[in-house]
């Protein structure tokens, strides 16, 4: 129990101290775990004998794939049949063959290669799937083809390891009772429900004919769906009437660990299972009920199969074998990286995603662990070689959140260029320059041009160009930040500019830039936050309005006239509100600095608070006059 409490006590320390330190400088939180493992493992040697607990947090992967499981519906996953079959199927056939083809060329025979390439093929979920998250990449074009991919993986998972024993080509040699040599190969089989140490094997499968094995476990994955269609709400009602929160949580585990343990029983992927009864709740008015449950287990142990990860790298074989493994590690992503460019290319996928898509899944897996060490239990892998490949395994997962950062700087370089390549030829000027054509930019154009002025619409943004134009709206594509663009668009003839760009400091340059050569424009900027305010106050807008102001305002009215106000009482409420703030924005913008958090601005913080009790007082006396002209 001393050295339990001991070991959690290290692997939390060290995941609360590295992972925000890693997250601040930009690396993410999974590159964070796996240097906070590599530390307190190899480094500091605090943890050993990773492997049991590394099998306990895998159980994070199996809750992660639960939660994207409810965020689709069956027909968004039919709808994805084609990459399925065609992105995953391909991926694993020819990384599998190109893998094997390199091991045969460094001596191994055919059996122990194609082994080799099964177990290169498969990527990291884990990783992957949580760094596309963090990034906002699930819903991108080529988030949707990684993730077709890593489900295909799952799903191969099973016919690997139903192949691996078929591969075996070192014989087993053990010694009998009375001392002789005994050889034979082990085909991996348990025979009359048997397993090797002598105890009854819970499997449903062991000992049974193909088609019969078959027939049990398409019965489990049946029963699963049956379960969750008609099982779930009753079960959740049930529940309810409890009224006990810690109930959903337990039924919540109950769920996923169930089913988890039903495919382990047919010998089925713990984490596939899981997905599909996923997918299958995915309808459930109690679906956001099971998210906000599992969410912080997920983490939890997503975080912690992390840290096993870079505590199990063997620094020994390493240090001993630097320029092999490291470059075996880089074959590996190399080999793999090619595979997926060629094919993300014959599936259409371009410029961010299909760099996306490349980079995103050219490591090796956590799988991987799972298939070396049952190839080596059914000597498939000769031991060094099963030592060298955990090694490349693990190196290639810590290299993992590098690739994804080496995305970030592709993306920012494609993003840059094509903008400055593929910049329209502007031919037209107005009155009205609107920067930015997303949803705010959008209300505003529409109201000006339907009130009979003419705008120019510049936005860096295709898709969201050619969208306009099918609707009838004219627009040109560029960055509105290059003062080229802005001056073919009309800057130094036009009345207004509206800077509605996405990006804060994009909009802060803007607005700067445009004060400085037009001091007498009028310029009306959107703002992300009060900070923001500050900084086009100083950048010389004169209409600033933040883009959750005015619908937060009028939530407030709605909010008063069901409490108690009459509607004209709460009316005057928000229009008082209005003009104190934007008094209060005016106010605090002269102490505001760029330089010093606001926390730590003691002048800041206390006329803030001035103003705050300013606005009681406002509101009162405003509600109160009201109440004397109603009287009157």
């Amino acid at each position: 129990m001393d050295d339990f409490l001991l070991q959690a006590t290290v692997f939390l320390a060290a995941a609360v101290i590295a992972v925000p330190i890693a997250t601040r400088f930009g690396l993410g939180s999974v590159l964070g775990y796996l240097l906070a493992g590599l530390i307190i493992g190899p480094g500091l040697g605090l943890v050993a004998h990773t492997e049991d607990l590394r099998h306990f947090a895998e159980f994070g992967v199996v809750l992660m794939l639960f939660l994207i499981g409810l965020e689709l519906e069956p027909r968004a996953l039919w709808d994805m049949r084609h990459r399925l079959i065609g992105l995953g199927g391909l991926q694993i056939l020819l990384t599998t063959l190109a893998i094997m083809v390199g091991a045969m060329t460094l001596g191994y025979p055919w059996q122990t290669s194609l082994a080799v390439g099964m177990t290169i093929a498969l990527s990291s979920t884990a990783i992957v799937l949580q760094t596309l998250s963090e990034k906002g990449l699930m819903q991108t074009n080529g988030g949707r083809s990684i993730f077709s991919v890593l489900l295909t993986q799952d799903i191969a998972v099973i016919p690997m390891l139903i192949a691996m024993p078929l591969l075996a080509v070192v014989a087993k040699v053990s010694v009998g009772p009375d001392g002789s040599i005994r050889r034979a190969i082990d085909n991996g089989a348990m025979t009359n429900g048997a397993a090797e140490d002598g105890h009854a094997s819970m499997s449903l499968v062991d000992g049974l004919e193909g088609w019969q094995a078959a027939g049990v476990t398409l019965g489990i994955v049946a029963a699963i769906i049956l379960a969750g269609i008609y099982g779930a709400r009753p079960l959740f009602r049930f529940i309810h009437t409890a009224r006990l929160p810690e109930m959903f949580t337990a039924v919540a585990l109950l769920i996923v660990i169930g089913i988890a343990f039903l495919m382990t029983l047919v010998g089925l992927s713990p984490a596939l299972g899981t997905f599909l009864a996923g997918v299958v709740l995915a309808n459930s008015e109690f679906r956001h009920e099971l998210e906000s449950d599992i969410a912080p287990f997920k983490g939890l142990l997503l975080g912690l199969f992390f840290i096993t990860v870079g505590a199990g790298i063997d620094v020994e074989r390493l240090m001993a074998e630097p320029v092999l493994m490291v470059g075996l590690a880089l074959a590996v992503i190399l080999i793999k990286g090619l595979v997926l460019y060629f094919i993300g290319r014959a599936f259409g996928l371009r410029k961010r995603g299909l760099w996306l898509f490349t980079l995103g899944l050219a490591q090796a897996g956590e799988f991987g662990f799972v298939l070396v060490s049952f190839g080596l239990q059914q000597s498939v892998f000769p031991e060094m070689l099963a030592s060298r490949m955990l090694l490349v395994v693990a190196l290639s997962m810590l290299i993992t959140p590098l690739l994804f950062l080496l995305f970030d700087f592709i993306r920012a370089r494609l993003e840059t260029e094509q903008e400055q390549a593929q910049a329209d030829v502007i031919d037209e000027e107005g009155p009205v320059i609107i920067a930015g054509i997303g949803r705010f930019g959008q209300v505003v154009n529409r109201l000006v041009q339907s009130s009979g002025y003419r705008t120019v619409v510049l936005d860096h943004d295709m898709p969201t160009i050619q969208l306009m134009r099918r609707f009838g709206y004219k627009g040109f594509f560029g960055d509105p930040t290059r003062p080229e663009l802005l001056h073919a668009a009309g800057l130094g003839s036009a009345r207004v500019l509206v800077a509605a760009l996405d990006d804060a400091k994009s909009t802060t340059k803007l607005v700067a830039y445009a004060r400085r050569v037009r001091p007498d424009l009028h310029i009306v900027a959107r703002a992300r936050d009060r900070n923001h305010v500050y900084a086009l106050y100083q950048a010389g807008a004169d209409d600033i309005v933040r883009e959750m102001f005015d619908a937060s305002l009028r939530a407030g009215r709605y909010v008063l006239e069901n409490i108690g106000m009459s509607e004209y009482e709460a009316a005057i409420a928000e229009e008082t509100f209005y003009h104190h703030d934007r008094q209060t924005v005016r106010d605090l913008a002269k102490l505001w600095n760029p330089a010093i958090p606001a926390v730590e601005n003691e002048a800041y913080i206390a006329r803030a608070r001035e103003l705050e009790k300013e606005l009681e007082t406002a509101l009162f006396t405003a509600l109160e006059a009201r109440g004397k002209h109603d009287v009157a």
